[in-house]
C-alpha cells in the first residue's frame, strides 16, 4: 500500500469517527456487547438513527453483529478501537487542563 494510500483510509477511520452519536455508541461497545435496544435506550435515541450509525460503523470495519433470535447485536471488532477512544479521552484531558492553566494565568495576570 502506497504512503498517500495509508493516509487515506487512515483519513476515513478518522471520518468515521467524526460523529458524537457513532462516538457514542463506540464507547458503550467498549464495555461489550450491546443490542440495537440497549444502545437506543441508552443513548435516547430512535432505532432509525442508531442503525444508521451502526451501518457506518459496520461499513468501516468498526464493529461487527451478529443475530440472535429478533435481537441484533453489537460488538467492538477489536479492543484497539476502545483505546483509541481513550487516548483521545486522555489527550483531550490534557489540553483542557493546560487551557485552564493559562486560563488562570491570564486572569491573574489581568488583575495586575
Amino acid at each position: 500500500m502506497a504512503l498517500l494510500e495509508l493516509q487515506v483510509v487512515k483519513a476515513d477511520l478518522f471520518q468515521a469517527l467524526a460523529h458524537p452519536t457513532r462516538i457514542r455508541i463506540l464507547e458503550l461497545l467498549a464495555s461489550g456487547e450491546r443490542t440495537v435496544q440497549e444502545l437506543q435506550a441508552t443513548l435516547v435515541l430512535p432505532q432509525p438513527v442508531v442503525s444508521q450509525q451502526l451501518a457506518v460503523l459496520r461499513a468501516r470495519l468498526l464493529v461487527t453483529s451478529r443475530r440472535a433470535g429478533s435481537a441484533s447485536y453489537y460488538a467492538l471488532r477489536s479492543p484497539l478501537i476502545g483505546d483509541l477512544l481513550t487516548v483521545a479521552r486522555a489527550f483531550l484531558n490534557q489540553r483542557f487542563t493546560a487551557d485552564q492553566t493559562i486560563l488562570r494565568e491570564l486572569r491573574r495576570e489581568a488583575r495586575r
